[in-house]
């Protein structure tokens, strides 16, 4: 008993633990390629979570208090070596509208999205993010790139007070269109240009060293602005220099000498708290599970959502708003040949350095050349190519897509909800009403194509009856049940029913193919007339021997069958 308890609870902890997995045999050659893999990737978050934290509508510091806590806690509790924890376009997206711009209400909400992952990974509700459908995360997303990506020609062209909410921003844009700063639109779009040239070449050819994008991104601007002293572009502007303090989230705030109590701030935040940590965990799971498949190993779900639940709770010791999966970064860190999640120890190292050395530097990069920056990593997000394979492969799949898509415009978690809602009834709908193949005949043979649940035993019995019982002359029938695997009590009443309903008529319902548990429910119910054949053919040969010769009735000038015969 103590070996198996050991090695029981060995397992256990390489589980909970995976770095306990790897690290034993951790290699000199893993650790090159997960230097260069990390180094690489925090080339590429630096100038990504400064051009987030504008898209979250927070100072540019916040962005890089958000990069590194996910990369030390993934070390140790992660179960893909791809996947990169930080700021994401659409986790900043969600932080803009449900924290005010606020800085604080973002530090809460990275704590108590925390609290809510890592509850439903220690209760093993990751299978809450299954009913939200493909069509749903699709329409979501393509909004959200459209909103992000707009967003940001305003920074691109050069703009000032352009509103944040969407459809003002179109319209306040095209109005100040004249006002376009030609510095920031030709750096800006230049910056598009270079970034689109390197994504070719990188699609034509492995690269040979890690891609630097904040050397390749901002030296024009940078070059220019330092050696004339002058300022033809909109900059970043001052940005808090140090490591972000260790401190508590807040649980209140002062504002314009009022303190807003915690309730006060869980009440302003509404819908954000069950939108933002559900939103987090999908994006993140769904980016371990691509690359998972991509390059043939398995991740534990679960596992993930503790490891991104204890990011979030951590990450708001060090001022960081909510993060999750990155997919770009992910990308980037699989393509350089990163072998386990030490990867993210270099990156995390490198935004602690950049935060303590580099943040006076950072006060010249052009807003343009961070607009850029957003625009081409959000760009992907637009899936068009889906629209063709939903009217391919199921049209009615383009319904909750058009429906979370357009509502994302309007409120993102009203777009989330009524989308998920569509989905779901599509889904309660084919279960409520199962396809069902008949087979006509002196039998009556019904086959459900799927499973038998409350909802659809109503129409079943409808069908049966119709077709078996109303009929000028009543006959026998045979529930083919092959793809029935479990019943409720419901269905077991409902099929009692229907088999005293045969009964009145003088004719028989059999059953065949019950599986082994539904077989034993509908014994344990000891319903009346019930019958159950292995086979069809034993069903059919039973009902015509139970049938026998037909006796009738005499009357004045008409002949009529007293029993029907099956």
């Amino acid at each position: 008993m103590a070996p198996d308890t050991c090695c029981c609870s060995r397992g256990t902890l390489k589980r909970r633990l995976p770095i306990l997995a790897w690290l034993p045999v951790y290699s000199l050659q893993w650790l090159r390629m997960d230097f260069i893999a990390g180094l690489s990737v925090g080339l590429t978050v630096i100038p990504q979570a400064l051009a987030y934290a504008e898209v979250a509508g927070l100072p540019p510091q916040y962005g890089l208090y958000s990069a590194f806590m996910g990369c030390f806690v993934y070390l140790f509790l992660g179960t893909s070596r791809d996947v990169t924890l930080g700021p994401t376009a659409i986790m900043s997206l969600l932080v803009s509208f449900y924290t005010f711009r606020e800085p604080a209400y973002a530090v809460l909400l990275a704590f108590l999205s925390g609290c809510i992952q890592l509850a439903m990974g220690f209760l093993h509700l990751g299978f809450l993010l299954d009913f939200i459908s493909c069509p749903v995360i699709n329409g979501f997303t393509s909004a959200a790139a459209i909103t992000i990506g707009f967003g940001q020609i305003k920074n691109l062209l050069g703009l000032k007070n352009i509103p944040r909410q969407f459809f003002l921003q179109v319209y306040h844009t095209f109005l100040h269109i004249g006002e376009t700063r030609v510095g920031d639109a030709v750096l800006g779009l230049a910056c598009m240009v270079l970034l689109l040239v390197l994504k070719l070449m990188r699609a034509r050819m492995p690269p040979p060293h890690p891609e630097t994008p904040l050397g390749v991104k901002f030296s024009c601007g940078l070059v220019w602005t330092v050696t004339t002293g002058r300022h033809p572009f909109v900059l970043t502007g001052k940005i808090e220099e140090g490591l972000p303090p260790l401190r508590a989230p807040p649980f209140s705030v002062t504002t314009d000498n009022k303190t807003i109590s915690f309730s006060e701030m869980v009440q302003d935040m509404g819908a954000g708290l069950a939108v933002v940590p559900l939103v987090g965990l999908l994006e993140s799971i769904a980016v371990a599970k691509s690359f998972a498949s991509q390059n043939n190993y398995r991740i534990d779900a679960n596992q993930e959502l503790l490891a991104i639940g204890l990011t979030n709770m951590l990450g708001s010791l060090v001022s960081s708003y909510p993060v999750t999966g990155s997919f770009g970064r992910t990308a980037v860190n699989a393509q350089t040949g990163v072998c386990t999640p030490a990867g993210g120890l270099v990156t995390g190292v490198l935004v602690l350095l950049s935060l303590d050395f580099l943040t006076s530097l950072f006060y010249y990069i052009p807003k343009s050349a961070l607009a850029a920056v957003i625009i081409m990593a959000v760009a992907p997000l637009f899936d068009a190519k889906i629209l063709r394979t939903l009217w391919r492969v199921k049209r009615l799949d383009l319904l909750p897509l058009c429906v979370t898509f357009l509502l994302c415009f309007w409120e993102v978690q009203y777009g989330i909800l009524a989308g998920t809602l569509v989905s779901l009834i599509i889904l309660l709908y084919s279960v409520a009403r199962p396809k069902t193949q008949v087979s006509e005949g002196h039998i009556l043979v019904l086959q459900p194509a799927s499973g038998l649940q409350f909802p659809a035993i109503d129409a079943l019995r409808e069908a049966i009856m119709n077709r078996a019982l109303e009929a000028s002359i009543p006959r026998c029938a045979v529930l083919e049940c092959t793809h029935v695997s479990s019943i409720d009590y419901t269905v077991v009443v409902g099929l009692g029913e229907l088999l005293e309903d045969f009964r009145k008529q003088g004719v028989t319902l059999a059953f065949v193919g019950l599986q082994v548990p539904v077989l034993r429910t509908l014994l344990a119910a000891d319903l009346a007339g019930f019958q159950h054949f292995s086979t069809l053919e034993e069903a059919k040969k039973y009902l015509q021997r139970e049938a026998g010769p037909q006796p009738y009735n005499i009357h004045e000038d008409s002949v009529q069958s007293t029993r029907s015969p099956c």
